[in-house]
């Protein structure tokens, strides 16, 4: 059984620590192609903002590339 991660928002530690993650990867997708030139996550408290946005800096981060954190993630096997 995969533990809860109470109390923590970083997207490498949650991967590589083998926390229960909900995979919204296919998101940075709809950024990708999206014309807008802001994006607003405007979501409830406790909805994974924090997780999301330290998802899109590992996945956009030049000196942090680890590839194998996304290997099981949607974006990954939609290339």
């Amino acid at each position: 059984m995969q533990p809860i991660p109470i109390g923590t928002s970083n997207f490498k530690i949650l991967k590589e620590d083998n926390y229960y993650y909900i995979d919204k990867t296919l998101n940075i997708k709809e950024f990708l192609y999206s014309s807008a030139k802001v994006t607003l996550l405007s979501r409830p408290r406790r909805f994974g903002k924090t997780p999301f946005q330290s998802t899109l800096y590992y996945f956009f981060s030049n000196s942090e590339k680890d590839e194998s954190l996304f290997k099981d993630t949607a974006i990954y096997q939609d290339k």
